[in-house]
């Protein structure tokens, strides 16, 4: 990635490079947790590559937060079930701001529960503070089924007979 950089003493122009990250090492690690736990459930290696998040933070381990006294649900990181929510959590709490949480959810398929509810903010309308924190409703979004998929174009149905619209379009 290249970004334009201005020289303040000469006023000059110098273009220099930047890397920016296509995929963070954090998500890979999360990924993989997430597949391990899927095909052989929770394990010592699918914590490993949860912890290695979680260490870099300096949050305790998975197992040392779900078998102390101060989890809700003491042992959820024994079931595959538990630690799919588990692993879920920490994607949406380490990913967040970073554009992944929308794909996540379709991923998932959670986008109808959690995009369907109601976009709730500050009433930026008020003059007086205790008035603008009072939460007011933005917007009504709405993800149907339908909106896991997206449209084929119409002129591919057209080229190739043999493809079917997906569902709802």
């Amino acid at each position: 990635m290249h970004y334009l950089n201005v020289l303040q003493s000469t006023g000059a122009y110098q273009i220099q490079g930047y890397p920016f990250p296509a995929i963070r090492l954090a998500s890979l690690y999360l990924y993989y947790a997430e597949a391990l736990n899927e095909v052989h459930g929770p394990n010592a290696d699918t914590f490993h590559w949860i912890d290695l998040v979680r260490d870099r933070a300096g949050i305790p381990s998975v197992e040392e937060s779900w078998t102390s006294g101060f989890a809700k649900n003491v042992g959820k990181h024994t079931s595959k079930e538990g630690f799919r929510e588990i692993i879920h959590q920490e994607r949406l709490i380490e990913m967040a701001l970073e554009g992944t949480r929308y794909w996540d959810l379709k991923r998932w398929k959670k986008a109808e529960t959690v995009i369907n509810q109601p976009v709730r903010g500050w009433d930026v309308s008020q003059q007086e503070t205790a008035l603008y924190y009072q939460p007011t409703l933005l917007f009504n979004q709405t993800f149907k089924k339908r909106d896991y998929f997206w449209p084929l174009r119409e002129s591919a149905l057209i080229i190739n007979t043999n493809l079917v619209q997906n569902p709802g379009w």
